[in-house]
């Protein structure tokens, strides 16, 4: 009995969900599931269903409040698209636009911004408590490299066996190493224990944008400095008889090849 109470009696989240996602065509008996895909991109020409509208011509001229059909009208006479750009407004706001034209653009100062955005990478280096000297310096020398690049550095110590009842060494470690590089980060997260391992965050003092602008400036620098470096060939400086010298020596030397003319035959003879 118990378990038949339990069949017939339907819960009460499921029969509203199916009520709600789903119902049965007229005359079909399939069912059609509601709801759909919103779409974000604005109303244009006959999609837009109001009465009436306010237009703004394509110069951003006020044109007043007119019908749809109007609206209709002098789009198709400017061979413009008409753009429904504030759905919200009473009555909704329209443009006179070329919306090919208009998605182009905007699809490039999209692309334009997210170009000049600097997004926030988060480097990671692993050392130990007893690191030796010239591994620290290795080490340092990249989280100065990170840090110049305008990127965050995650320092994790990483304790093995009995190292793990000696915090103090990697808290030792971490404040020399907050130390070594105050002059270009700042130690953004303080030491703390997570398990084995002891993880503090140095942050850059500049922006990744101001770090990347430097490197741009200081590449362009250094490239017309070579250019300039450069030596320049100088021409080739010819005598101020050079010339008529040349020519008069292949000109005797063509009469020598040619060999003794008329004249001096006779005068031998």
């Amino acid at each position: 009995m118990r378990g038949l109470l339990h069949g017939a009696v339907p819960r009460r989240g499921c029969a509203a969900s199916s009520r709600i996602l789903s119902r049965e065509g007229p005359g079909t008996g399939e069912k059609v599931t509601q709801g759909g895909h919103i779409s974000t991109e604005p109303r244009i020409n006959e999609r837009i269903r109001v009465p009436e509208v306010r237009l703004v011509g394509p110069a951003g001229e006020q044109v007043g409040i007119v019908s749809i059909n109007d609206a209709l009208q002098l789009a198709q006479e400017s061979d413009l698209d008409l753009v429904e750009v504030a759905p919200t407004a009473r009555p909704p706001v329209c443009k006179l636009m070329d919306y090919g034209k208009f998605k182009y653009e905007s699809a490039l100062k999209a692309r334009e911004s997210r170009k000049n955005q600097a997004q926030t990478v988060i480097k990671e280096i692993k050392l130990r408590p007893k690191i030796d000297p010239h591994d620290y310096g290795t080490k340092k020398g990249h989280v100065e490299r990170f840090l110049r690049q305008g990127d965050k550095v995650k320092v994790t110590i990483m304790f093995r066996g009995r190292e793990q009842s000696r915090p103090e060494l990697g808290y030792r470690l971490l404040q020399q190493l907050a130390g070594d590089v105050e002059e270009l980060g700042f130690v953004e997260a303080q030491p703390k224990q997570d398990g084995r391992n002891m993880i503090m965050v140095i942050g850059p003092h500049r922006r990744k944008t101001e770090s990347r602008a430097e490197r741009v400036a200081t590449r362009t620098t250094a490239r017309g400095s070579a250019a300039a470096d450069r030596p320049v060939p100088a021409p080739r400086a010819e005598g101020p008889g050079s010339g008529s010298a040349g020519a008069s020596g292949q000109t005797q030397e063509a009469a020598a090849s040619a060999g003794p003319g008329p004249a001096d035959a006779g005068a031998g003879g």
